[in-house]
């Protein structure tokens, strides 16, 4: 019996076209979350060092991607970095949740979304608030100032004329 293998093929090629494009997709959405992150775009396309740039943008400390060399432990590290990218990202729970399950489609939208890197202990997050105009100090017309001093002067002189107030200096001991 002949049997024909060329539609297997065909499906091959299809899966390794796919693949590609979802790579080319995950490279592209890591390269817009490392500029919105500040670190650069480039680095999405170096081994390693993505993982240190995504380790520094999530935990602080890009040399902890080491981690991830621990047997079982990677999958806690990798789920626990999920959810510190929504974090500094400033989403929350059900965002990172997206990020551990769909994680390249979640990507996708946290590269083109209108999400911020707000930093790891969300120093960033807002921006310097402007400052409040700071109002002039008041400072009287002219013709408003005279009446005031005027009554003011006629008050002292009534409360206490100056001719009647005498302030002579106290005697100094030279034995203190």
């Amino acid at each position: 019996m002949d049997y024909d293998y060329s539609a297997a093929a065909g499906l091959g090629v299809g899966q390794v076209i796919i693949g590609i494009a979802c790579c080319v997709l995950v490279i592209v959405a890591m390269w817009k979350i490392f500029a919105k992150a500040g670190k650069p775009g480039w680095a999405a396309i170096v081994p390693f060092y993505n993982l240190y740039v995504l380790f520094e943008i999530t935990w602080g400390s890009g040399i902890k991607f080491l981690l991830l060399l621990i047997p079982f432990a990677n999958f806690v590290i990798s789920i626990i970095t999920m959810v510190k990218l929504a974090k500094v990202f400033g989403k929350g729970g059900g965002f990172a949740a997206g990020l551990i399950f769909l994680g390249p489609i979640f990507q996708l939208i946290l590269a083109f979304g209108s999400a911020q890197y707000v930093g790891i202990n969300g120093a960033q997050a807002a921006a310097p608030a402007p400052e409040a105009p700071v109002a002039p100090a008041y400072t009287p017309a002219p013709e408003a100032a005279a009446p005031v001093e005027e009554a003011v002067e006629e008050t002292v002189e009534e409360a206490a004329p100056a001719a009647d107030i005498v302030i002579e200096p106290a005697p100094m001991d030279d034995d203190q």
